[in-house]
């Protein structure tokens, strides 16, 4: 399989799914008004309903949604052989994806820029609203801890990536300024404010920057701190702490929304960048399987496949960013496709190119597996990427380190937005019995409390399989509230529900595989004790999951027997 037809058949999907078949569900059963009042307009209160113009929002979606699931997803799933994997990305997008970024974004304008939490109450059952908060809760943890973990503990230890993610997140607080303050026009914004941010990540490739960040990790050989974490890594987990801490506690307009606007840029000069090179180097994969065996070593291609690719088909985080986050800031109802539905397909190319970093990048299987393999998407994305951009000439230094900020940007982009959201979950969840959890420092300072020692304690690729199973699931519940709102407004539902069905299946049979192998590990006499707390920790979580999962399910079935039209409960 070359590397041009790949990229064909991507383009022949994103054609046929976004103005084929999303253009027809927009205009013929959602039916957008340019000329309703939005909540961003009828709430505006300068911190989470700001109208935004809809560049600058397809942006921050992009960046909200978009961050190491399309690509690690793809760099780790190529181990059942290229051909389940792709298809994946490609057919999980045009039938699923898409419908929750876009149905969840337009059940968020519709409903006043409801939570999830409010939206299962009216359209589910009273008591699915603590139910569906509590498996958020826990969610957006193992979100934080994976991403945390990659991000903290290699990223960010490596001394060519911390300066440039500096200037990416002082550009981002510039563009706020130049877009809100100081009525900036958005193209002179953007040419400033990512020219500089290029020019720190070259500027981060220079020895005296380099060495510096060195002595500042603890050299090559960073002590061990405490349970196995370096100097470095704690040091590096603690920046993260800090960057998404103030990505909490901040007005949106001023920290996040342009940060991430700023990294789209980067992300998707990127993107073309290594576009470019792969049509200009178009090569082959080799000796790589079309396909392996249905069972490796992370487990049976299914359901374990359809949750290692937690992003770039389908991604239950996006239903959280397009309802608490974009729905809050759509300027027109008419702009939902674009932002929403545009977002998710543009994140499919993004998961295909990292795709290509494994399959083509290295020549043959035994290069992918040399370059890390599934065990090292994040090293081999970095040095596929690099390939790439070295055919047009960028230096593979450069090209390198820009791989590494790339990630880091991916990464932390959406981590400020989950604390955000665990900060207001807890809030939900916690508001009543514990009064100061509405305090917004003191539920963000707990959320990265909890973040830490899942970062600490768990290995990467234990909790990276965790989040995968807990984010698809949560897409599934997310179409079933797509499918029960569609109902509710009396419109057909069958293209949210049907999907919902499968990724509900699906998910929850990962999280009892997962449940299951974890306590099984138990067993074994040889496991250290940070390998029982972790397993442990892991097993318990899919349980207090599945089971949440099973009564959302459940009281979702009744909702949708219940003739269309029955009065819904008040929001408490």
């Amino acid at each position: 399989m070359n590397s041009l037809l790949v990229l064909l058949l991507a383009a022949v999907a994103i054609v046929l799914g976004y103005f084929v078949y999303a253009r027809h569900i927009d205009r013929k059963i959602v039916q957008p008004d340019a000329k309703k009042a939005t909540p961003a307009r009828m709430y505006m209160d300068g911190v989470d309903f700001t109208p935004a113009s809809r560049n600058v929002l397809f942006g921050y979606q992009f960046k909200s949604i978009a961050a190491l699931g399309p690509i690690t997803g793809p760099i780790i799933a190529v181990q059942w052989g290229w051909l389940p994997a792709l298809a994946w990305v490609i057919l999980g997008t045009f039938f699923i994806g898409w419908v929750q970024d876009y149905g969840s974004m337009m059940m968020g304008v519709r409903r006043d820029g409801e939570t999830m939490g409010a939206l299962s109450f009216r359209l589910i059952s009273p008591r699915a609203r603590k139910i569906l908060m509590i498996f958020i809760y826990f969610y957006l943890l193992l979100i934080m801890g994976s991403f945390g973990n990659a991000v903290g503990k290699s990223l960010m230890i490596n001394p060519k990536v911390p300066l440039g993610m500096i200037a990416v997140v002082l550009m981002g607080i510039l563009a706020g300024q130049m877009t809100y303050k100081w009525k900036s026009d958005i193209i002179l914004t953007s040419v400033v404010t990512v020219l500089i941010s290029f020019v720190g990540i070259w500027v981060s490739t220079l020895p005296a920057v380099a060495g510096f960040f060195t002595a500042i990790y603890g050299g090559a050989k960073s002590p061990v701190w405490f349970l196995g974490n370096t100097q470095a890594q704690v040091i590096g987990t603690l920046i993260v702490i800090v960057f998404c801490y103030l990505g909490s506690v901040l007005p949106i307009w001023s920290y996040a929304q342009p940060i991430n606007y700023v990294s789209f840029w980067i992300v998707g000069l990127g993107m073309l960048g290594a576009l470019i090179g792969l049509v200009i180097k178009h090569p082959g994969m080799g000796d790589f399987p079309v396909f392996t065996q249905f069972t490796t070593a992370s487990g049976p291609l299914w359901p374990i496949l359809f949750v290692t690719i937690a992003c770039g088909a389908v991604s239950g985080w996006h239903s959280l960013v397009s309802t608490s986050g974009t729905a809050r800031q759509l300027e027109k109802e008419t702009d939902a496709l674009p932002v929403g539905g545009g977002a998710m397909f543009m994140e499919m190319f993004l998961a295909v190119i990292a795709f290509l970093t494994a399959t083509v990048a290295f020549g043959s299987f035994k290069g992918y597996q040399d370059a890390g393999g599934a065990g090292a998407a994040l090293a081999v994305f970095s040095k596929g990427f690099a390939s790439f951009l070295n055919a047009i000439r960028v230096p593979m230094e450069f090209g390198t380190a820009y791989g590494s900020v790339f990630l880091t940007i991916m990464a932390l982009t959406i981590m400020q937005l989950c604390v955000r959201f665990m900060r207001v979950a807890g809030a939900e969840l916690l508001g009543k019995p514990v009064p100061v959890m509405k305090n917004t420092h003191v539920g963000t300072i707990v959320a990265l409390i909890l973040t830490l020692l899942f970062v600490w304690i768990i290995p990467w690729l234990t909790i990276w399989t965790a989040f995968g199973a807990a984010n698809q699931l949560m897409a599934g519940l997310a179409l079933l509230l797509i499918a029960l709102w569609l109902k509710s407004e009396s419109r057909k539902n069958a293209w949210a529900l049907w999907p919902a069905v499968f990724m509900i299946i699906t998910t929850i049979a990962a999280l009892v595989f997962l449940a299951y192998t974890n306590f099984a590990k138990l067993a074994n006499p040889k496991i250290t004790t940070q390998g029982l707390i972790a397993s442990l920790l892991v097993g318990l979580i899919a349980v207090v999951l599945t089971v949440a999962a099973v009564v959302l399910v459940v009281d979702g079935i009744k909702a949708l027997a219940k003739p269309a039209g029955k009065k819904e409960p008040k929001a408490a």
